[in-house]
């Protein structure tokens, strides 16, 4: 790796805690019942130029998912991984996330008469599969012959549901957009694979996200770039929005690994980024509106300066002035998003499947209700993955 990095990673528990802020955010705003509250918190339509709290959760989440790749390769050299041992871990671990997203995408395509069952049992039974196949079990008990057999009857029932699979068209499975976990793992595999190919040299991970955000530019004009036959399988990576935002997380990684022992100048040097970032976002937005749905390069621009700056922030109050009350939930979501961001989505599926009112706050006619169950919800179900990770029901890829 870089040779200016420290050989001995220093623990940054603001990057856990922002990670769990932005699971937060995300449960949040996708439990949010639109009629009922503040356009602002919720996404923009896809030709109005302008960005709502909902427009920012995810590309802050994948801001944070680059961030970590410096920290989980220099983990795993640790253990005397070698460097195609890595590698390869990087193509499985892109390769689960992109299954995943792809199938629970398709889940709102099910057609139950054609399937045999509702989409939510279908999608339950999913949910319920991935955890069994991609659950951290206990690697010290005596049950491995155990936990072998309930991950084989996980990967046959993937199997299963796939093949009962039938869309209203009679056609089956079909990438579409890659939902949000494909979006994921293909933005993960550029960070992952530019930081490992490259060593860590932050000169090429830079040279990298210039890159992508040259072909995010491009997508938004007649200039697009298009490889034909495999374009519509590299489209994410063709486009170079997500990309950018994840590899601008990496930067920022890179940057906290090497001036972790100077908090002054990486305070400096994070508040110059992110201010570049901003200013970068508002001049491109002279061009190109701010828009999510379109994935504009001012957007992804904005989106990452609000990523640093927020960080900076919470990164003095933890890490430098040791504020350390109130974030241990948050934390500890950090350290667990996957199951995090997942395991919700099961109760979601018992209640509307077996019509369970427990979203009654789900109306126009009180916003504040509307807002504060949302609110709730998305804390409890903090508290609901970090009771599943005691219980060792834990996902990781």
């Amino acid at each position: 790796m870089d040779q200016q990095q420290p050989k001995q990673s220093i623990r940054i528990r603001s990057m856990d805690v922002m990670r769990g802020m932005t699971l937060f955010l995300m449960l949040f705003v996708n439990d949010l019942f639109a009629p009922g509250v503040p356009k602002w918190m919720l996404h923009t339509e896809a030709d109005v130029d302008g960005m709502g709290l909902a427009d920012w959760v995810f590309p802050g989440f994948l801001f944070m998912v680059g961030m970590a790749v410096p920290y989980a390769v220099a983990a795993r050299e640790k253990t005397g991984e070698s460097m195609g041992l890595i590698f390869s871990h990087i193509v499985i671990r892109t390769a689960s996330l992109i299954l995943i997203g792809v199938l629970i995408l398709n889940g709102g395509r099910l057609d139950a008469t054609l399937t045999g069952m509702s989409n939510f049992l279908w999608l339950g039974l999913l949910y319920l599969c991935v955890f069994m196949v991609w659950n951290r079990f206990p690697t010290k008990s005596g049950n491995q012959a155990l936990f072998k057999g309930i991950r084989f009857l996980g990967i046959l029932g993937i199997c299963y549901l796939v093949y009962r699979f039938k869309a209203s068209d009679g056609k089956g499975l079909e990438i579409g957009w890659w939902g949000i976990l494909g979006l994921i793992g293909w933005g993960y595999f550029a960070a992952a694979a530019t930081f490992v190919l490259s060593r860590g040299r932050l000169a090429v991970v830079g040279c990298a996200w210039l890159l992508f955000l040259v072909l995010n530019i491009l997508s938004q004009t007649t200039f697009k770039l298009h490889v034909p036959v495999l374009g519509n399988y590299l489209n994410v990576l063709l486009s170079g929005n997500v990309p950018c935002i994840v590899l601008a997380g990496t930067i920022i990684g890179i940057l906290i690994r090497r001036y972790a022992t100077a908090p002054k100048m990486l305070l400096c040097r994070l508040l110059v980024i992110g201010i570049l970032w901003l200013t970068g976002g508002f001049v491109l937005r002279s061009w190109f509106i701010l828009s999510k749905i379109h994935g504009t390069p001012s957007w992804a621009l904005l989106c990452c300066g609000i990523s640093v700056l927020l960080l900076l922030l919470i990164y003095y109050l933890i890490d430098i002035r040791k504020y350390h009350n109130g974030i241990f939930v948050f934390e500890e979501a950090g350290k667990n998003s996957l199951t995090t961001y997942l395991a919700p989505d099961l109760i979601y599926f018992i209640c509307w499947g077996f019509q369970i009112p427990l979203f009654f706050y789900k109306q126009s006619s009180n916003m504040v209700l509307a807002v504060g169950g949302s609110l709730l919800w998305a804390f409890a179900m903090l508290w609901y993955a970090i009771l599943l990770k005691k219980m060792n029901i834990y996902l990781k890829l």
